[in-house]
């Protein structure tokens, strides 16, 4: 695991969309794992601007979803179909036919689940996933517990979970509805490259967790240790627990300029 050290969360934003760029210039087809929430939001605009200012040519990408609420109706703004289509796929140009994610709203959520993780594998799997990380520790919203080898499947939300969500619900908490759609632990790392953004102070226990702690179900974003290509993106508020901090800005200046992350 690689763990890169920025200044703020603009500076993350930039360092992955530019990784992201990369990938679609020596892929341009290539599949696009994104997350919602606040903390990507500046991987998305840097990315778009680097697209309108011809940096990359982003027509021909594809993006997909991590999770989805279950049970929201068709259109409701804050599902994460809504989310993605409004913050990544039509900044970028794309259309909807570029985008895939489970539905929340089937009569057969198990079903649905099981046709997502098909969907992905059908579509030659996701080349560059991206994830936030819970105060908890979790991804997705694979809670802690979850299994290792998990695959997309349904979840119970926990409190906590819904309480950091209800600020996207009007700060309602009786708004945010206690199931989900999540691509599993087994399936996230499937992708051929996982990139973990994490900002702010609040998350630097569970930064530290996983990225300094045993591999446990009880920190689900601990089993990035266990993949062949997994970058953490932090903040220096989000690094403040890293016991190796200093040794990670170290090894990220030292690196070969052609490694990228």
């Amino acid at each position: 695991m690689e763990v890169v050290i920025v200044p703020d969360a603009k500076a993350g934003g930039e360092l992955i969309a530019e990784a992201m760029a990369g990938l679609l210039r020596r892929k341009p087809d290539a599949l696009l794992g994104v997350a919602t929430g606040s903390t990507p939001l500046p991987i998305y605009e840097a990315l778009t601007a680097k697209a309108g200012a011809g940096e990359v040519d982003a027509s021909r990408a594809r993006i997909c979803q991590l999770d989805e609420y279950v049970g929201l109706p068709a259109g409701h703004p804050e599902s994460y179909r809504s989310v993605v289509l409004r913050e990544v796929v039509a900044p970028l140009g794309l259309g909807e036919d570029s985008f895939m994610g489970p539905d929340g709203s089937a009569e057969d959520v198990q079903g649905a689940c099981e046709a997502y993780d098909q969907a992905l594998a059908d579509a030659g799997g996701v080349d560059l996933q991206l994830l936030g990380i819970g105060t908890d520790g979790h991804i997705g919203f694979n809670e802690p517990c979850s299994s290792l080898a998990s695959r997309t499947r349904i979840k119970t939300l926990t409190e906590q979970t819904r309480v950091d969500n209800a600020r996207f619900f009007d700060g309602d908490i009786e708004q945010v509805p206690h199931h989900v759609i999540t691509q599993g632990i087994g399936t996230i790392l499937e992708a051929r490259h996982l990139v973990l953004l994490a900002t702010g102070e609040g998350k630097a226990d569970a930064v530290a967790a996983t990225v300094e702690g045993p591999v446990a179900a009880v920190v689900p974003a601990s089993a990035l240790q266990l993949h062949r290509h997994a970058t953490v993106v932090v903040d220096e508020a989000a690094a403040s627990k890293l016991k190796l901090a200093d040794y990670f800005r170290h090894a990220y200046v030292n690196k070969p300029d052609w490694q990228g992350i």
